[in-house]
């Protein structure tokens, strides 16, 4: 982050000017309140008190949630006011009563808020292929919408109800100088499995170093500075493309992800037309600080995780190679089981490359391990072959909660870089599921 961009200290994407939000429980997954004295809130609304430009990415999962489609419609007008969510169902697999459940939600929160039902977006995350309680949602919709705030507690309160296996809400927010005016960029995402995001602007395949292929990871940030629609879509790509789309937790493409920007020109500064611009390049770092911010949430947020590991891949042929070896990598289900080991195992890591598909030289390849983002690396491996660094001493970082795994291919200059967690026992015991346990069921 450049000294431009400022960390603000709480308010996620109730920051910038001009959004509301609120969170409830009206009981989605219809499990009753189970005696807890305070069930988690299941339904969100986010709404901007005037027009805003709007944005989207959604997932390249073939199977899409009927919100998916719903937004990938209307997200191309450019614009939007509102945005609701529901978390413990994900209204996928529900067929055209799922595409009329969703549109009825979107109708719902317009005629609570009095704008225009177009002007709303919808997603869901959780359990697929069971049908929305719809009379529930309405009344989570009809309360949510008399609650909107803008202080920090509603921007929690809107962060934990977009939560399912979650342990935490995820935000951030940030500030910085367009000209003489201050502009606040922020934001709240959810994820914790089924995460291995490839989301493009039309739900298709995409860009290759955006991952081909995750419970559900959804993002919604909001800004405050006046900005086109067509800078705002594509500025909102290239910082998906290395954020979100460069997570990993379990390799599983969800049927609902969905990252969705607003922004509403309360800030008052001259509109971003020009995506060649240096307003456009310092709104883009900081929209690609806060996509990175909320990516590293999800990841170390992930699943019976024990540990979190980057996998920088250097020296391939392309950057597309060097994204297919470390997505490979960190999608090995041994590679990451000696994760959880604290095993150094450099000989899974040579293997994984060996599939991967990406070109590799086994004679060239060195795999080496360091403390997060540290320059000091320990070298396992220097052209396929083990070295002598002491394994006592590989094992004291692989036992880090946190740190790199270094693949240097020197083939090229492509690099390349995946944030990943282990494999544990807990994870199985989170996503096996029991029938006789609803609560216990997942998307």
């Amino acid at each position: 982050m450049t000294k431009q961009i400022r960390l603000e200290k709480e308010g996620g994407a109730l920051a910038p000017r001009g959004f509301r939000a609120a969170g409830v429980f009206c009981d989605v997954r219809e499990l009753g309140s189970g005696g807890k004295a305070e069930p988690k809130r299941d339904l969100a609304i986010l709404f901007s008190e005037t027009g805003a430009t709007a944005a989207g990415m959604f997932t390249a999962n073939r199977v899409k949630a009927a919100p998916v489609r719903l937004c990938l419609e209307r997200i191309g007008r450019g614009s939007a006011r509102a945005i609701v969510v529901n978390s413990g169902n994900a209204n996928a697999c529900t067929g055209e009563q799922g595409d009329r459940d969703a549109a009825q939600m979107a109708a719902w929160c317009a005629e609570a808020l009095e704008v225009d039902p177009g002007e709303v977006l919808v997603a869901s995350t959780g359990r697929i292929g069971a049908p929305l309680p719809m009379s529930r949602i309405r009344n989570g919709i009809s309360q949510a919408a008399s609650l909107l705030g803008d202080s920090p507690q509603h921007a929690a309160a809107a962060a934990e109800a977009i939560m399912t296996t979650d342990t935490r809400p995820k935000q951030v927010a940030v500030s910085f100088r367009l000209g003489e005016r201050r502009v606040r960029l922020g934001g709240m995402a959810k994820g914790a499995g089924m995460i291995h995001p490839g989301m493009s602007r039309d739900g298709r395949e995409p860009p290759p170093r955006g991952g081909r292929l995750h419970a559900t990871m959804l993002a919604f940030l909001t800004a405050d500075a006046a900005v086109a629609p067509d800078v705002l879509q594509q500025l909102l790509e290239e910082a998906v493309a290395g954020s979100f789309n460069c997570v990993t937790v379990d390799g599983d493409m969800s049927t609902n992800d969905t990252v969705l920007a607003l922004s509403n020109g309360l800030a008052g500064n001259p509109p971003i037309e020009k995506i060649d611009s240096a307003e456009a390049a310092l709104f883009g770092e900081a929209l690609r600080c806060v996509c990175l911010e909320l990516a590293k949430m999800i990841v170390r947020d992930g699943e019976g995780r024990h540990r979190v590991v980057a996998v920088r891949v250097e020296g391939a042929s392309d950057d597309e190679e060097a994204d297919r070896a470390a997505r490979t990598i960190a999608n090995s289900v041994l590679v990451k089981t000696s994760w959880h080991g604290g095993d150094p195992n450099w000989g899974r890591i040579m293997d994984a490359l060996g599939y991967s598909g990406a070109r590799i030289e086994p004679s060239l390849t060195d795999v080496g391990y360091s403390a997060p983002e540290s320059r000091r690396i320990l070298w396992a491996a220097r052209g396929g072959e083990g070295t002598d660094t002491p394994f006592k001493r590989l094992c004291e970082i692989a036992a880090l909660d946190e740190f790199d795994l270094h693949v240097r291919l020197n083939l090229g200059s492509g690099r390349a870089v995946i944030y990943a967690t282990d494999l544990t026992e807990n994870y199985v015991t989170l996503n096996k599921g029991e029938p006789g346990k609803p609560e216990s069921l997942g998307g």
